[in-house]
């Protein structure tokens, strides 16, 4: 059980790199499409010139172009991130795999003569992928192939050989490996993928006919499993593959919930977004659900402490309803009331079934400034964002009023609540953070590791370090915390050091360090 735990967090923590790719290809979407919406131009005349309008459609569609190859992206990106050394090698084996794959699914295709007319590849389950026709698995194929050269890269990067022999040492021996494996791999997937089409399909028709609870459910797991790292795993499939949706854009076929609004965002010809986008309407609770909780929180402390619970509550409030990070918020109360934790998962459930029920088409997966710069330039026939706003402030006033109820009657120990002997906090010596020195710190936070020898792999994602140890129980959480960690994690011998948005830092400072 715990291997496999240890398996998952990985493999949750090799697909973030790719993902948070996607956010700011769907920024220069925006940008592209705001320089190039003809409707803006009646209110900023600029806006109508031929060389705007003209750069605003390069910028949009290129950055387009972006989503037709996310496979590929997954593809590199995943090894990267399961690598535990020499990453460029694994991301070069991650190339060489895909490219090889696809072409070994097409040769496959074509001798048994199953490669359907290009007018009727759609209807055969057939796409074309960098040029090349293979069955349509979406950005499972960049998945399935990322994820075996990630776990082959580890697994053998580390043989060497020696004489004549030494040359085919290390990732040139992962590729002797990969090259027949990924061949095999395309002849298998050739004969059992369009039974996993039909499993996928027969799953999101299930889950769409689930309607409301559905998405209710949804946005329940991909919260409570923040704690465990494990959430990625949950509105991955839906915002990436079939699982979300499966949309014609301007004679495109996209799949995944976020591919779709993205590739709508740059198509004139679409009046409305798609309903597949309340897949991605999870930041009903980082714009207006965690500030509500955070107000609640400072209105329910002591009298003497308010002062201190608003200097903390305040920055992380805003960190995410700006940008749409909640740790600071979501740990200042998972490890001193779990309850109010549940509490809020279930509440993001409840708001996202709202938005599905209410029609609500509006793109918002993180904070107020993506929100801004992805809706308003489409305005409000193709994106009706006054009404999630409206669906917000709903529930902000039920954030608050439960927050504030159940803080009070069961005494919770919220920041500014604490007892006298306890500091009000979110993270402890943040001041030390802001000095901006890293002194002494990577050092600090490897002992609270316990020390280099326990030490395998040194990652992070937007908000946490993570780390792979020997030994799990000789990690010091009081050093840590000492560092400025808001919580720690273990799982396995994978350990999650909550940091927040330096985290990056973070990293830096232990990796110079050893």
């Amino acid at each position: 059980m715990k291997s496999a735990v240890n398996a998952l967090q990985n493999f949750g923590k090799s697909l973030y790199g790719p993902v948070l790719i996607l956010p700011i290809v769907g920024l220069f979407i925006a940008f592209g499409n705001v320089l190039g919406n003809g409707n803006l131009a009646e209110y900023l005349p600029f806006l109508g010139h031929p060389s705007v309008q003209h750069t605003g459609v390069l910028i949009s569609k290129s950055a387009v172009s972006v989503l037709a190859n996310l496979a590929l992206v997954f593809g590199v990106g995943i090894p990267i991130g399961l690598a535990a050394k020499d990453k460029g090698y694994a991301a070069l084996i991650g190339l060489v795999t895909f490219i090889v794959f696809i072409n070994a699914m097409n040769v496959t295709l074509q001798l048994q003569g199953e490669l359907a007319p290009i007018d009727q590849m759609r209807a055969a389950g057939q796409s074309m992928v960098l040029g090349v026709q293979v069955l349509e698995m979406g950005v499972f194929a960049g998945i399935l192939t990322g994820a075996l050269s990630g776990y082959l890269y580890n697994r053998y990067s580390s043989v060497q050989f020696s004489g004549a022999m030494a040359i085919y040492s290390g990732h040139c021996f992962v590729a002797i490996i990969m090259l027949p494996v990924s061949m095999l791999l395309g002849v298998i997937m050739s004969e059992l993928w369009p039974f996993a089409q039909h499993g996928i399909s027969a799953l999101a028709l299930a889950i769409k006919g689930a309607g409301a609870f559905g998405v209710a459910i949804y946005g329940f797991l991909e919260r409570i499993l923040v704690p465990t790292g494990l959430h990625h795993l949950v509105y991955t499939p839906f915002l990436y593959t079939e699982l979300g949706g499966t949309a014609d854009v301007c004679g495109n076929i996209y799949q995944g919930a976020r591919n779709i609004y993205f590739a709508e965002m740059a198509c004139p010809s679409v009046h409305q977004l798609s309903s597949t986008v309340v897949w991605d309407a999870r930041g009903i609770s980082k714009m207006f659900g965690l500030p509500a909780a955070a107000l609640a929180m400072y209105m329910t402390a002591k009298p003497e402490r308010k002062a201190a619970a608003k200097a903390i509550l305040i920055p992380a409030a805003l960190t995410s309803m700006l940008v749409g990070v909640t740790e600071p918020l979501e740990f200042s109360f998972l490890f001193v009331a779990p309850l109010l934790f549940g509490v809020h998962a279930v509440l993001t459930g409840i708001g996202m079934m709202l938005f599905y029920l209410l029609g609500v088409h509006a793109i918002g997966a993180n904070g107020i400034i993506d929100f801004i710069l992805y809706n308003l330039p489409l305005g409000t026939e193709k994106s009706n964002w006054p009404m999630y706003i409206a669906v917000g402030l709903t529930m902000s006033v039920i954030y608050f009023v439960v927050f504030r109820f159940l803080i009070r009657r069961f005494d919770m120990k919220t920041p500014g609540r604490e007892t006298d002997d306890q500091e009000t906090k979110l993270y402890s010596k943040q001041e030390y953070q802001a000095k901006g020195s890293n002194d002494g710190l990577g050092e600090a936070i490897i002992e609270g590791l316990g020390g280099r020898a326990n030490i395998e792999v040194v990652d992070n994602c937007y908000t946490r370090l993570r780390v792979t140890v020997r030994d799990v129980s000789v990690i010091d959480e009081p050093r840590l915390k000492s560092t400025g960690a808001k919580g720690v994690i273990k799982q396995g011998n994978n350990v999650q050091v909550v940091y927040g948005l330096h985290v990056k830092k973070m990293r830096e400072a232990v990796e110079t360090f050893l």
